[in-house]
């Protein structure tokens, strides 16, 4: 039988023994406002959307503008881009600029979308040296969140950046690196669009790669107990463990000189839809959830695929949800994990999205969530029309209690004070966003709430 088709016949089974089914989350009202971001959290109704065609044309709108808010690709679910004034999109600079073959370095324009940059890098005989699991990301908005991949000895994207251009909130070009402008520089690569509109990157690379990606299901206890052997071991390492089923799954990466090919893959958009079903018919019977699921589960191939590296990193996700990510102590990610589950099971048999867990190694940038340690990153998440704020408050305190920052593109409730606490920079970075922006033009009401 077909993977979907035993899946089925469990729940015709599971669906003939249990209560009725539990009641459908409302859908959202209907939104008309001219911006929101992809799950639909943050939107607002601003006074202007521009999307210039070059630098000059950016310089004469940053300078005629009361307040600007870049926006990537709406992948961040912080409150950083609402606002009333003015939203640009660097959508028309877009491409790779110039490419150096002796340095493997390239430099690309700020609005080009991670899933553009993979096939022009291998022409030109580079690769990115790692990707997050969505490629949806501009650039800019990548590197001003600090998003990440997985990799215990590779850093978030931001440490791939040797060289930065950007528009400063007097509409003056600065070009930065480590040895010209240096403070601008360890600013601006994890920047939160707060310094100014960043144009082009330059990146360090590295030859074209052939990945060998393997996914395998096994039971949460056995993936606890070979975690950090596998993050040493591997390349790319990460995992996730799915609610109320005593189940999940890994996810490797390694390099190979293997053939190109792969296996039947499952649809990420068909589970997710899987597992909002069983949770519909389930939620009020987690013990037989958790024994259809285990169940279902186990019976589950793995998976290979050997690819070009920038083709095996990201996955397609249509099935929009809210998102909650810290990054923790490496040394404090497991014990972490194991009380999120402890919660999440006694008190939220809604949740069905899985647990995503990460390594990323330790950085110097100033406001990376990465600085000064290497880290284990715990990302949970709730269905987009699903009220995610009961879930979220009751996991944030564990992440706080093993000294998490979080991520810059995803919810959390920290204000300045409990954010400048946990970066021994902080007062620096401020210091430069001033000096670039004295007139406030880049600050909205959440940066302004953290700037001032």
């Amino acid at each position: 039988m077909k993977r979907r088709d035993v899946l089925g016949a469990l729940l015709a089974v599971a669906a003939s023994s249990t209560l009725p089914l539990s009641a459908v989350a409302q859908q959202a009202a209907p939104r008309r406002l001219p911006w929101r971001n992809w799950s639909g959290s943050q939107h607002c109704l601003p006074e202007a959307r521009l999307a210039p065609a070059s630098v000059d044309e950016l310089r004469s709108l940053v300078r005629s503008a009361h307040t600007v808010r870049p926006v990537g690709a709406g992948h961040s679910f912080s409150a950083l881009v609402p606002t009333d004034g003015t939203i640009v999109s660097l959508s028309r600079l877009s491409g790779i600029v110039a490419h150096d073959t002796d340095s493997l370095q390239a430099t690309v324009w700020a609005g080009t979308r991670l899933g553009d940059i993979g096939a022009p890098l291998e022409q030109a005989g580079q690769a990115l040296l790692n990707m997050p699991d969505i490629d949806e990301q501009t650039l800019a908005g990548c590197l001003s969140t600090a998003t990440h991949g997985t990799g215990a000895g590779i850093g978030c994207m931001s440490t791939f950046v040797r060289g930065l251009q950007l528009v400063d909130g007097r509409g003056n070009v600065i070009d930065c690196d480590a040895d010209n402008h240096p403070d601008v520089y360890n600013a601006a690569r994890v920047s939160l669009g707060a310094l100014g509109i960043i144009t082009q990157v330059r990146l360090q690379n590295t030859a074209p790669y052939r990945l060998r990606r393997e996914t395998r299901w096994r039971s949460f206890d056995e993936i606890m107990e070979t975690a950090e052997a596998s993050a040493d071991r591997h390349r790319n390492f990460e995992f996730y463990y799915i609610p109320f089923s005593g189940m999940g799954f890994t996810d490797s990466h390694d390099l190979t000189d293997e053939p190109l090919g792969s296996t039947e893959k499952i649809d990420q958009n068909e589970g997710a839809e899987d597992l909002k079903t069983i949770r519909d018919l389930l939620e009020r019977v987690p013990k037989l959830r958790q024994l259809l699921l285990g169940s279902y589960l186990r019976i589950l191939d793995d998976e290979v695929s050997v690819e070009s590296s920038w083709k095996n990193y990201a996955s397609e996700r249509n099935v929009r949800f809210n998102e909650m990510e810290y990054h923790l102590p490496r040394e404090h990610g497991l014990t972490a994990l194991r009380e999120i589950r402890q919660v999440l099971e006694k008190d939220f048999p809604e949740v069905f999205f899985p647990i995503e867990f990460r390594y990323v190694k330790g950085d110097d940038i100033w406001l990376s969530p990465f600085h000064g340690r290497d880290t284990c990153s715990i990302a949970v998440h709730r269905y987009f029309d699903e009220d995610y704020a009961p879930y979220f408050a009751a996991i944030e305190p564990i992440f706080r209690k093993y000294h998490g920052r979080p991520h810059w593109g995803k919810l959390n409730t920290l204000d300045r004070q409990a954010l400048r606490a946990l970066y021994p920079d902080w007062d620096r970075f401020a210091a430069v966003r001033r000096e670039l922006d004295p007139q406030g033009r880049f600050l909205n009401t959440y940066l302004r709430s953290l700037f001032g």
